[in-house]
């Protein structure tokens, strides 16, 4: 018995080497799969300064949203958003009618009859409308958020005056395309009463719901005015500071960081952007839209208000951390920065942006395939990222109403064939109103 020890205890001590290289390959293997998984899942570093709110937010995202997409704002980038937050967890779109094209019949006042029945009922709304209270009270839950998004008067003008330039017809009129003539006299152009005449004039106040031809000299009607969207909106987004704007947004929502990674949409091209680099025409255009000038003044100041109850360093903390996300993510599905071209050289028609005339280029984004060289279609993700409105809202209805069907299948009348009646297809038109940012 003896004998039997020392082969004993060699057997025991190569049984516990073989089992910690096991354990050592085992926790090898774990953190490589961690570090793999951070590199393609996580797009969001978190903050961590001592005293900033943690991301992803310890409450209950909330779903329910209406977001007033005013023109020409970067309000496109925002509405992919939310329709990618939508699709993700499977929350229901307000989309517009066929008759009201991808827009809800603007700029008509909003109603709930341009909703198209198969998006009903909603917890988003994100697509062009002129505001109107009781109409999406009625409309959306009890516990909707009300968030918008305004821009600098100036550079919102030169974008408006170049995109609507074919459709306004005060822009029409002036020769030569002349913004400069424009603003030396807007009212031997301007006709309050045509079509699109509100794409010349105070286009702010008009999506809000407002008058925006009322006198500027009347003291009571703006303060009133803004008193009003004040009681509406939770958040007043900033074009000129998107990503501050995002992180409020997402602290709004309750949403992770990652909720709100984007890349910009329907951007025109260097040649297609006029140049306001006079003080004075600076100056004529924001006395011509006074009201807008006024209202922009007023809500850029509780934005920085929202911005520093929230704490600065902490959003700007926030900020690069949204930053090095989305450049993350451009990494993942671009291969890097990615590069804007021209819509005839964007092979994916998906991808490509709706043209408002042949005078001015909207540019957009091609994706490599998934894998290089293999001729695979781009993640999906990605596809959605860099998808314009107008097929992302034809592409959500579709889904939409597929979904609405399928639930309305069982109760449908039976062919004698016992087969279900096949849905009729959902007609593309092409559409017929001006698209906007």
């Amino acid at each position: 018995m003896p004998n039997a020890l020392p082969p004993l205890h060699c057997a025991l001590k190569m049984m516990s080497r073989k089992k910690a290289l096991l354990l050592l390959l085992l926790a090898l293997s774990t953190l490589s799969l961690l570090i793999h998984q951070s590199a393609h899942l996580n797009w969001s570093p978190k903050p961590s300064s001592p005293g900033c709110p943690s991301a992803p937010s310890p409450h209950p995202k909330h779903t329910s949203v209406a977001f007033l997409k005013t023109h020409k704002t970067a309000g496109t980038t925002v509405q992919n958003i939310l329709f990618r937050f939508a699709e993700q967890h499977n929350v229901t779109v307000a989309l517009p009618h066929h008759a009201c094209d991808h827009q809800f019949c603007y700029p008509r006042n909003f109603s709930a009859r341009f909703v198209h029945p198969h998006t009903l009922p909603p917890r988003i709304i994100a697509s062009h409308l002129r505001f109107q209270r009781q109409e999406l009270h009625r409309l959306m839950p009890n516990d909707t958020l009300y968030v918008t998004i305004l821009r600098e008067p100036v550079a919102m003008f030169e974008s408006l005056f170049t995109y609507y330039n074919q459709y306004c017809s005060a822009f029409k009129r002036v020769p030569n395309g002349s913004m400069e003539a424009f603003l030396a006299n807007p009212l031997a152009f301007y006709r309050p009463q045509e079509k699109f005449s509100m794409y010349a004039h105070n286009t702010l106040l008009y999506d809000l719901g407002g008058d925006n031809d009322h006198s500027p000299t009347d003291p009571a009607y703006l303060p009133s005015f803004i008193h009003q969207m004040e009681e509406v909106f939770s958040l007043v987004m900033i074009a000129e500071y998107f990503d501050e704007s995002l992180v409020l947004l997402r602290r709004l929502l309750s949403w992770d960081l990652e909720d709100v990674l984007y890349v910009k949409l329907n951007m025109r091209g260097p040649r297609s952007k006029g140049n306001v680099s006079s003080e004075a025409l600076a100056a004529r255009i924001r006395a011509w839209n006074g009201l807008d000038a006024r209202l922009y003044d007023h809500f850029n100041a509780t934005f920085w208000r929202k911005v520093a109850q929230a704490g600065r360093e902490c959003v700007a903390e926030e900020v690069r951390a949204l930053r090095r996300a989305c450049d993350q993510l451009l990494r993942r599905c671009f291969g890097g920065r990615p590069q804007l071209r021209p819509a005839t050289q964007i092979k994916n028609k998906e991808l490509r942006p709706w043209q408002p005339s042949s005078k001015v280029d909207i540019v957009g984004y091609d994706l490599p395939p998934a894998v290089p060289g293999s001729g695979a279609p781009p993640d999906e993700r990605c596809l959605k990222l860099a998808m314009p409105e107008v097929q992302y809202s034809r592409y959500m209805l579709r889904k939409q109403s597929l979904r609405t069907r399928r639930r309305a299948m069982p109760h449908r009348p039976l062919t004698p064939r016992g087969v279900p009646r096949p849905a009729r297809a959902l007609p593309l038109r092409h559409p017929a109103m001006p698209k906007a940012a």
